[in-house]
């Protein structure tokens, strides 16, 4: 009886192994088209700028201070380890060596975007001293920034009674992180936690929906207002801010395996998934409570991210959870693969997905492709090759 359990089990684990899989056969093509779109891109790609977006056929950039710097070269990084074409590496190269003076910078809370999701990328793949420490030194300048007062990092600088921290916030503390692992030294890592419990306890909902701002005093750290900046309204749920959120906790709890992260990372995927204005194709509206449902933008960058975030949110919870998030993000990347999100090579400026937006009350960046949808969509492919 055992000996037929076992030769069934082994003919099932057969079928399952030769099963082609639709979507890491989609992403292996979309790393494949990707690799083709960059190259383009980098053929118009002036001296000196980073792209940002192309708008009314209008290819823009930005300097390296822009907080998505960052982007362009670790998009580079994640086609290059997909496709080993050393024009991407090559590429990746020249503009790291433009970006590297912002380890310097800080004006500016987004330096895990810049600085991790670039330099962190090519560390992995090319383990040099100069990267460590160029990151070890955008870790010194993010802690600047950090005020025992309030607990919090500072995003943006504004009136000195004022501390704005917003959402977004929670995807910079990776480097944080890392610089502890990296040096021992667990300043960085006390920040990161501290910004994150008081993330958790000012920044959240009681249904586990999240502001986009918070205004603390500077002098006595209390919340003074919670509002929003690119969302609908202040008590709205503003898309990528939920996916930051997911993504963040997902983070703070794979360096600290404390188990307070794990359930916040958690209640906040059941906030997403379980939203009525959640579509089907599980790429979201703009805002979960913008006016016009359905009749207004999808953000694909929103979808991006949370897909990349459900992917390594599936690895630390039960199976049935596992599940669930996994086939969230195998709907995300389908969708993305689609044409209606996947633009055609030497399309789109050189960007591969469309339909982002930046800012919608203020008109910029709307219905657009942006440089982290593009990331994230590649992260979120690459994770799930991995399982």
């Amino acid at each position: 009886m055992k000996t037929t359990y076992t030769f069934l089990m082994a003919v099932a684990l057969f079928f399952c192994a030769c099963t082609p899989d639709k979507v890491a056969e989609m992403s292996r093509e979309n790393f494949k088209d990707g690799a083709a779109q960059y190259k383009y891109m980098m053929k118009q790609l002036p001296d000196g700028v980073f792209p940002q977006t192309f708008e009314n056929g209008e290819f823009k950039t930005s300097g390296s201070g822009w907080w998505c710097s960052g982007f362009y070269p670790g998009s580079l990084i994640y086609l290059y380890e997909q496709t080993k074409d050393d024009s991407l590496l090559t590429e990746t190269k020249r503009i790291l060596e433009i970006l590297k003076k912002e380890q310097y910078n800080t004006t500016t809370h987004d330096l895990g975007f810049m600085m991790y999701c670039s330099f962190g990328n090519m560390l992995s793949i090319d383990p040099k001293p100069e990267y460590k420490e160029i990151l070890l030194n955008s870790a010194k300048s993010l802690s600047s920034r950090f005020s025992e007062k309030t607990g919090c990092i500072k995003s943006w600088d504004s009136r000195p009674e004022d501390y704005l921290v917003i959402i977004d916030n929670m995807m910079n503390l990776e480097l944080l992180f890392w610089a502890t692992q990296e040096t021992g030294d667990s300043t960085y890592y006390d920040i990161a936690v501290t910004h994150a419990n008081t993330t958790m306890e000012n920044h959240f909902r009681s249904d586990y929906s999240s502001y986009h701002v918070l205004n603390y005093d500077s002098q006595t750290g209390k919340v003074k207002e919670k509002r929003t900046a690119q969302g609908y309204a202040d008590s709205s749920a503003w898309a990528r801010g939920q996916s930051w959120g997911l993504y963040g906790y997902t983070v703070v709890y794979r360096f600290t395996h404390d188990e307070k992260y794990l359930e916040q990372a958690k209640h906040i995927a059941e906030f997403i998934l379980n939203h009525p204005n959640l579509p089907e194709d599980k790429i979201p509206y703009w805002d979960y409570d913008a006016p016009n449902i359905p009749n207004t933008k999808r953000d694909a960058s929103a979808g991006a991210v949370m897909g990349s975030a459900f992917l390594e949110l599936a690895k630390y919870v039960d199976q049935e959870s596992a599940d669930k998030y996994k086939a969230t993000a195998k709907t995300i990347i389908e969708t993305l693969s689609s044409p209606e999100y996947k633009a055609e090579i030497g399309t789109n400026g050189g960007f591969v997905l469309k339909h982002s937006v930046g800012h919608f009350d203020q008109g910029t960046e709307v219905d657009v492709p942006l440089t982290y949808a593009d990331y994230y969509f590649f992260e979120a492919m690459k994770r799930y090759l991995e399982w």
